[in-house]
């Protein structure tokens, strides 16, 4: 995990030691140092994966798909999103690149694979239409859907409160208790731990991000 941009959104570099092909997923920023660490690691990046399309997760995208080659991969609903980013990231006064377009759009039940590893997609909207989390092993990477103790904005264009919910509940809860939780912001969690003691599955509660 990396911690890249302005608003401090967490990158991961998930990558097989056996065949040396690795994703990125959330290239938010700062895009050489996730340069630097793939190179410290012996990784060759081969997807660029975006699990929704805010430019704070998305960023990073024209330079890093730029230098490695790897293909982009999001939702079809945020794909729009990506490739008029600068005017968003000027609305917070934050100089970002356009994207380049999707070479591949994911949904419901894909599978991205590369090298020993495959993630399963499922489609997580609420926090934007396109919204994605990937599923490998005892790992799951959910972008702005979840957080420890907290879930991701629902008030951006698209966003959608009733929706966030049922997905957690319907599609992150059930993953199991020991399913360790990565999120786009913030540490990570379980799915235990939230179930048992994140506000927004009681009552009350803070939205961020």
């Amino acid at each position: 995990m990396l911690v890249v941009g302005p608003l401090q959104s967490n990158c991961y570099i998930l990558g097989c030691e056996r065949t040396g092909q690795a994703a990125v997923i959330d290239p938010g920023g700062d895009v050489d140092n996730i340069l630097t660490q793939l190179a410290k690691d012996g990784f060759r990046c081969v997807y660029i994966i975006n699990t929704h399309g805010h430019f704070d997760h998305t960023g990073g995208n024209k330079r890093l798909k730029e230098v490695t080659g790897a293909q982009l991969v999001i939702h079809e609903a945020d794909a729009p999103m990506i490739t008029r980013q600068a005017t968003k990231g000027s609305m917070w006064g934050i100089s970002v690149d356009n994207s380049p377009p999707p070479d591949v759009h994911v949904g419901e039940g894909d599978t991205i694979t590369f090298g020993d590893i495959t993630l399963k997609v499922l489609h997580t909207p609420g926090h934007s239409p396109g919204g994605i989390s990937l599923v490998t092993d005892n790992m799951v990477f959910v972008g702005d859907t979840l957080f420890a103790g907290s879930i991701g904005r629902t008030d951006f264009p698209g966003g959608d409160y009733d929706s966030l919910i049922r997905n957690v509940r319907e599609k992150i809860f059930p993953l199991g208790d020991d399913m360790v939780v990565y999120p786009g912001h913030g540490p990570r969690t379980t799915v235990g731990q939230e179930k048992l003691t994140n506000p927004f599955f009681a009552a009350g509660g803070t939205r961020w991000f």
